[in-house]
């Protein structure tokens, strides 16, 4: 069971991040975060935060 937490923490931060991403771009509509600039530039920093704990917590399993 060990390293379970970060990979889930990871792949939502990951996923987060896109949504975050395609919402700031435009591409989803029927939010206040859509085509805001701010969120175009946070999902990509968040979505690359998620790889880091997905990365770290796979490492930590292989242990």
């Amino acid at each position: 069971m060990r390293g379970w937490l970060p990979l889930t923490l990871g792949l939502l931060a990951v996923v987060i991040g896109a949504v975050w991403t395609v919402q700031g771009l435009g591409y989803v509509t029927g939010s206040v975060m859509t085509d805001q600039k701010i969120w175009a530039v946070v999902g990509p920093i968040v979505a690359l935060a998620g790889l880091v704990v997905l990365w770290l917590g796979l490492r930590s399993r292989r242990r």
